[in-house]
């Protein structure tokens, strides 16, 4: 065997390297047995993504990556690994990674063995070895722990810094010994402090992993050495903090007054109730005990203020203005944050005393400790002041209990939305015991009856007070397709998440041929669903190009000049069609697979100047294959020239055209005498009878009736005497092309001589006929070939990107896309209970039931296969009076259309693409409306502003009927009155 670029990677000594087929099986092997015995500490190898791709088409795993333009795969071999893309630098403790690198895009993960093999093969490097770590507290999972905790160390001796990289998974009592190690120190004589924001705090529990311990992405630690009991007090020489001043190095005490478990002290019946939560709530980590003793001086004044009463989300001295720290790409998490701390149902609720609700036992739940660590933060994000607050202990909770957030990679602000609401939901569910209930079908019922009925059921397994502000209801309608049963249920939602129309569909451009030789092609952009079908696709295109009724369009894709595949399935679904692909159609008769059809791939054929005692061509593909069709007892030579000269009629030269002065002999040289049969009179008809004419010649077959028009059309013709005087001329331009017989690779070649009269040139019973043409200077000059070049992509990003930025969607349109009706995709059947099979029915979403508060989530992203993007489209959503009664399904119902009237309090944003982005907040208090950006607040001058192409998740909160004006319309601009709490 002959490996393709193989000088590099074979030393002396070593044998030929595996083959591709072994290095598939080899790997394949590796990585299943390594996921099915994962354990904690196990090693995996970050491996740069592009390699990886390129050997996994090498090895044939992505085999439609490697088609060349006569249909073999050329695969090859990739070099050595080169992973110096992911690497910001060398250290002595290893490489270190490049910040917010994404897996499948940036690298891939490989279990230790295969980066072995993979090394034993390619060499290259640098090798970036990361262990397996267990996640979450209750539902355990394994994860590779790509960005471990970077710790900044200060000897408070010698103030000398070092950096520690190590696991957050690992106790304090392994940061002691690494630390006391790095800085030559024995354990028993040092004592370590968290610094996180200078605030020092004695790390003291050692079998606290560090991440339950707070401790954070590239913070200060500092160690310092013990002091004898008699003194405690530092010396002047290590007793100096970095201005100088002297300070202590023991550790301060958080305070020891009461605390609620709600983190702060709570009204109840107008008393202040204090002394339970001592068992349920921690001292925070980041708090000074001048702050804790301030939090209750401000959680006092807040109740003053009748920021716990119905007037909850005034703005006073500032509460409600205070940002959150980035704790190392934790932007999403805060912007989620600020949007649900500023609702002011759920500030009323939390800066009450709620720890009667608190449901421990609840097995869905986080036995309280979220509820509780959200209230705890809360209070304190309206506890008044500017200064911002680490929200470490949230974060070690979210860590805990959703293993997905942990670590410091960016995530998605919904998702974490949907984790918190449903997660508070749980551990303040009032039933403590959910019941069984069976699910039942409306049985003809009416539907408000049902949907009650639906409503109780759900109310008696679920009672929170999420439930009561932030949960709607839907009505779902599923039809099957076959039988048309109907299926109607009614189920709860926590948000809305609105599909943008431009991810619901998507732009594709086709160019359409012309089988019948009739004019050139042409390209045509339309509009299809973008989980459609190729029968989308053929209808979208039947309109644009005002198909005729006795015509059919014919899809196919076009690879390197050749056709790839056709779309002969219309139930195809379109995702599998790349933006690239270059995507076209044949006009050809209806009831064409009656026919032969003809597909013709064209290849420049130039005699080798090299060796002219031979004859020997080389040969280039150009062009697009022109796809046209012969009846079936029509096949012979000259019949199949015939066809070719037709079908390539629309693309012969202007100056090929005879002028008056020509003579018979110039215009024969310019235009083939007999152009063939024109597919036009080709009518295809169930049955006897049909259209016919007195030089027509009727083909019964098949029970159709095919009809050909055998006029010659030809522009100024020889007459009969020059044909008999010239016949030999004459016959040798009547078929001037080279043709043959080819096969899927384009590989084997029969000519078609015209002037054989053979009639099994191929196989009779054969509907597919595939023709190479030979293209010489002469074809050249006669025909223009450019048409037949540079076909359009199915989608041309650069050209779509900036109309989508221009492009303006209103909220009621994404409302509208999310509403309508359509089927199911083909992964996403639902099983009919009459047909007792899985069909792919057709649903309808309505809206039922309408919450207090409504989460809109405008889903930007979109993945797939083969891509993942992110829109940019500018949504025009209401601020004010945001009328959504025309969207209720029973407007009957409700007597009072206000009741669906909301305004917009809080906006989270996310700016550039994914993974690299970075999230926002947009809040409203009181009045005004302020720009958290982590710890940065702002205040926004326009209320107009708060309207970007970033705005990602809308809060809206339905207005109350004594502040709605029934004669303002939607996005009044009258001014908005104060909104109190539910």
């Amino acid at each position: 065997m002959t490996i393709p670029n193989s000088e590099g990677f074979l030393s002396d000594a070593s044998c030929l390297p595996c083959t591709p087929e072994e290095e598939k099986e080899t790997v394949s092997g590796l990585i299943k047995e390594a996921d099915a015995n994962m354990k904690d500490g196990d090693l995996y190898y970050l491996v740069s993504h592009s390699w990886w791709m390129n050997w996994r088409t090498y090895v044939g795993f992505d085999i439609s990556n490697a088609i060349t333009e006569n249909g073999t795969h050329y695969n090859p071999r990739p070099g050595e690994i080169d992973n110096s893309k992911l690497i910001l630098e060398e250290t002595s403790n290893g490489p270190t990674l490049l910040r917010n690198l994404q897996e499948g895009s940036d690298y891939t993960l490989v279990p230790r063995e295969v980066w072995i093999k993979l090394q034993e093969w390619y060499k290259g490097g640098p090798e970036i070895p990361r262990k397996v770590i267990s996640d979450g507290e209750i539902r355990k999972t394994k994860v590779v722990e790509v960005y471990p905790l970077w710790l900044q160390l200060t000897d408070e001796r010698n103030y000398s810094k070092t950096t520690i990289q190590i696991s957050r998974k690992a106790t304090v009592g392994e940061l002691y010994r690494t630390a006391c190690s790095r800085c030559g120190i024995d354990q028993e004589k040092a004592e370590l402090y968290d610094n996180y924001l200078s605030c020092r705090k004695k790390l003291e529990n050692l079998d606290a992993t560090l991440e339950d311990a707070g401790l954070q992405l590239d913070q200060e630690i500092l160690l310092a050495e013990k002091k004898s009991e008699w003194n405690p007090w530092p010396s002047s020489s290590s007793g100096m903090d970095s201005t100088g001043n002297s300070m202590a190095v023991i550790a301060l005490e958080p305070p020891t007054s009461p605390i609620s478990i709600a983190g702060g002290p709570s009204l109840s019946n107008g008393f202040l109730y204090k002394g339970y939560g001592a068992n349920y709530l921690q001292p925070t980590s980041f708090g000074s005990p001048t702050r804790d003793r301030d939090l209750d001086r401000n959680l006092d004044d807040v109740y003053s203020l009748g920021l716990g009463s119905s007037h909850g989300g005034r703005k006073a001295d500032g509460r409600g203005l205070v940002g959150l720290h980035n704790l190392g790409n934790t932007c999403f998490m805060n912007s989620a944050l600020q949007c649900m701390v500023h609702t002011p149902q759920l500030v009323d609720y939390f800066l009450k005393d709620y720890t009667e609700e608190i449901n421990k036992d609840n097995p869905l739940g986080m036995q309280g400790e979220l509820a509780l660590e959200f209230g705890d933060l809360l209070r304190k994000l309206w506890s008044g002041g500017h200064t911002p607050i680490a929200p470490r202990n949230f974060k070690a909770k979210l860590a805990r209990f959703a293993p997905q957030f942990s670590g410091y990679n960016q995530h998605d602000s919904q998702e974490l939305l949907a984790f918190l609401l449903d997660g508070l939901h749980e551990d303040l569910n009032r039933v403590k015991k959910k019941p069984y209930i069976e699910i039942g079908d409306s049985d003809g019922r009416p539907d408000e009856l049902f949907a009650e009925e639906c409503w109780r059921n759900h109310k008696a397994r679920n009672d929170s007070i999420i439930v009561d502000v932030c949960q709607g209801q839907y009505k779902s309608t599923l039809v099957c397709p076959v039988c048309s049963k109907v299926s109607v249920t009614f189920d709860p939602f926590m948000y809305l998440s609105l599909p943008l129309p431009s991810t619901v569909t998507r732009s594709i451009t086709v160019t359409i041929f012309s089988g019948y030789g009739d004019g050139l092609p042409m390209p045509f952009t339309v509009t299809v669903p973008k989980a459609g079908q190729a029968k989308d696709l053929i209808n979208a295109l039947a309109t644009a190009c005002c198909l005729k009724s006795s015509e059919s369009l014919l899809l196919a894709e076009v690879y390197e000049h050749k056709i790839f595949r056709y779309y002969e399935n219309p139930f195809e679904a379109l995702l599998n069609t790349k933006d690239e692909d270059l995507i076209v159609a044949y006009r050809l008769p209806a009831g064409h697979e009656k026919l032969v059809r003809l597909e013709i791939t064209h290849q420049r054929a130039d005699l080798s100047e090299s060796e002219p005692q031979y004859t020997h061509f080389s040969r280039k593909l150009i062009g697009s294959p022109l796809v046209t069709c012969i009846p079936p007892d029509q096949t012979s030579p000259a019949d199949i020239h015939a066809a070719v000269a037709t079908v390539l009629k629309p693309f012969v030269r202007m100056k090929a055209y005879p002028t008056n002065g020509s003579s018979s002999n110039e215009r024969r040289a310019t235009v083939p005498a007999d152009s063939g049969p024109s597919l036009d009179s080709i009518v295809l008809h169930d049955g006897e009878g049909g259209p016919s004419t007195s030089n027509s010649m009727e083909v019964e077959q098949d029970q159709f009736m095919v009809d050909i028009n055998i006029e010659e059309e030809m522009i100024d013709g020889p007459s009969g005497q020059e044909e008999e005087e010239k016949k030999g001329e004459s016959s040798e331009l009547k078929y001037p092309f080279i043709l043959a017989l080819t096969d899927d690779k384009g590989m084997g070649r029969k000519p078609v001589d015209p002037e054989n009269n053979e009639k099994d040139l191929f196989d009779r019973g054969s509907r597919f006929v595939r023709l190479m043409m030979d293209w010489t200077e002469k074809e050249m000059d006669k025909y223009d070939v450019s048409y037949m070049d540079n076909l359009p992509e199915a989608f041309k990003a650069g050209y779509m990107l900036k109309k989508t930025r221009q492009e303006v969607v209103t909220l009621f349109s994404c409302l509208d896309a999310f509403l309508k009706e359509e089927p199911l995709g083909p992964d996403d059947m639902w099983y009919c209970p009459n047909c007792k099979e899985h069909r792919q029915a057709t649903k309808k979403l309505d809206l039922w039931k309408l919450p207090e508060i409504l989460v809109v989530h405008l889903k930007r992203f979109s993945y797939s296969r083969y891509m993942k993007n992110k829109l940019d489209t500018f949504v025009n959503f209401p601020i004010r009076n945001l009328d959504l009664s025309k969207y209720v399904t029973p407007a009957a119902a409700c007597p009072n259309p206000l009741l669906y009237r909301y305004e917009l309090y809080a906006v989270s944003n996310h700016y550039g693409g994914l993974g690299g982005g970075h999230y926002s907040a947009y809040a409203k208090v009181e009045d005004g409306w302020y720009d958290f950006d982590d710890s940065r607040v702002s205040s926004v001058s326009s209320e107009e502003d708060v309207r970007t192409s970033a705005a990602y998740v809308l809060f809206y909160r339905r207005v109350p009927l004594e502040n709605c004006d029934s004669t303002v319309g939607c996005d009044s601009s009258s001014p908005s009155s104060e909104i109190p709490i539910f």
